[in-house]
C-alpha cells in the first residue's frame, strides 16, 4: 500500500471519529449546559492561561465571530471573565474563573477516566505512534488550507 493510500486511510478513520467525538462529548457536557466549543474554549484558557479572542480562535482554527460566542455565553454561565489586556488596550483578555477552573478540570478528569478503557488493544508506543502521525498530518493539511503549497 503507497504512502498516500495509507495516510488517506487515516483521513479516512479521523472524519467519523471528530463527528462521533463530538456527538458524545456533548451529550456528556449538556448537563453543564456546554457545547463542544465552549468546552474547547475552556480547554484552550486551561493549557495557556488568559488570552484575546483572536488568540483563542487562532488556536483552536476557528473564526473569531464563533469565539466571541462561546466567550460571551461561558461568561454567562460565570465561567470565564474578562480582564485588561496591558499589551493592547481594545483587545481584552478572556480568563477562566475560579468557577471555570474547577468546571474544566472536572471534566477534564471525567473524559480521562472514560479514555482509560477505549483503544484496549493498542500498545503505549502505537498510541504515541499515532499522536505523532496526525499532528504531522494536521501540520501539512493546515498549511495546505493556509495557502502554504
Amino acid at each position: 500500500m503507497s504512502r498516500g493510500t495509507q495516510l488517506y486511510e487515516v483521513l479516512r478513520n479521523v472524519r467519523p471519529l471528530v463527528l462521533n467525538s463530538a456527538r458524545v462529548v456533548e451529550a456528556d457536557l449538556a448537563a453543564d449546559g456546554l457545547t463542544v466549543g465552549m468546552r474547547a474554549v475552556l480547554e484552550i484558557l486551561a493549557e495557556h492561561g488568559p488570552a484575546t479572542v483572536p488568540a483563542i480562535g487562532e488556536r483552536l482554527d476557528l473564526a473569531r465571530q464563533g469565539i466571541q460566542r462561546h466567550v460571551n455565553d461561558l461568561g454567562a454561565l460565570g465561567l470565564v471573565e474578562i480582564r485588561e489586556n496591558p499589551a493592547h488596550r481594545r483587545s481584552v483578555l478572556v480568563g477562566l474563573t475560579a468557577a471555570g477552573t474547577a468546571k474544566f478540570k472536572r471534566i477534564r478528569a471525567d473524559e480521562l477516566g472514560r479514555l482509560e478503557a477505549m483503544a484496549a488493544e493498542c500498545t503505549d508506543d502505537e498510541i504515541a505512534t499515532a499522536v505523532k502521525v496526525l499532528r504531522s498530518l494536521n501540520r501539512d493539511v493546515r498549511r495546505r488550507a493556509g495557502g502554504d503549497q
